[in-house]
């Protein structure tokens, strides 16, 4: 990759996890979105680098955080997310052989829907949800995590509406993301999916998001968290419209 690509890659990267630390969520909707928008990757490598730079994102953001974790929340989620994930790796690999343009559709129409679902969250439950809405929620986002790795935005819908401390439920978003992670990274490296390319720019970014993660944990800015999660949307409904707008002109006659 030239000189400024890979610059205006890793401004990416910096833009996407400072999302992902101040909100728990939006790391790989923003690095695979912008990426598509500015073509610095294929989509595959692009989602493959979001899903190793999103691990190494919850490494540091989860050390020293395993007592906030809730477990049984954890385990729901992540036993529904398991066939999602590999529905997802199946449907990613045969969109990529075959209808690249509707591929770049199908994430715009994503990342601008995430951004309303993350938007529009509802209040906070009485009770708990079920155990069995939790596995379906994991099964939705694994189908996301594993096409474009951004399972985050069913799961912030399900978490933040139960009835537990905010940073309990933020750091059991980012543990759920990190299980999805590997369960992806399970499925694609043994089959061959995992590109030079994609390793290359996942080593080049990782310092970068481990160092600024670490970061913005111990001094975040003094910003509401409702104005870090409008900013965000705003970007997330920029970046799909900026994949979908050229589709639909090219469609146009």
């Amino acid at each position: 990759m030239a000189l400024l690509p890979t610059l205006l890659f890793l401004a990416v990267v910096a833009l996407a996890t400072a999302a992902q630390s101040l909100t728990g969520f939006a790391f790989a909707l923003i690095l695979v979105g912008l990426a598509g928008v500015f073509e610095l990757a294929p989509l595959p490598d692009a989602v493959n680098v979001a899903t190793v730079l999103s691990l190494a994102s919850a490494f540091v953001a989860l050390r020293g955080a395993r007592k906030w974790i809730d477990l049984q929340m954890l385990r729901d989620t992540s036993m529904g997310s398991l066939l999602g994930v590999v529905a997802g790796v199946l449907l990613l690999g045969w969109l990529s052989t075959n209808v690249v343009a509707l591929l770049r559709v199908l994430l715009g129409l994503t990342v601008i829907g995430c951004a309303l679902v993350v938007f529009l969250r509802s209040e906070a439950l009485a009770q708990r949800s079920p155990r069995l809405s939790f596995a379906a929620t994991g099964l939705l986002s694994g189908v996301l995590g594993g096409m474009f790795a951004s399972s985050g935005p069913p799961l912030v819908w399900q978490f933040y509406r139960q009835p537990l401390a905010l940073l309990a439920i933020r750091e059991t978003l980012v543990a759920t993301l990190a299980v999805g992670g590997v369960m992806r990274l399970l499925l694609v490296v043994p089959a061959g999916g995992f590109s030079r390319n994609a390793l290359m720019l996942s080593l080049l970014a990782a310092p970068l998001v481990m160092g600024l993660t670490w970061l913005l944990r111990r001094h975040p800015p003094a910003w509401s968290p409702l104005a870090i999660r409008k900013l965000v949307c705003v970007l997330l409904l920029l970046t799909g419209a900026g994949l979908v707008a050229p589709a639909l002109r090219a469609a146009l006659p």
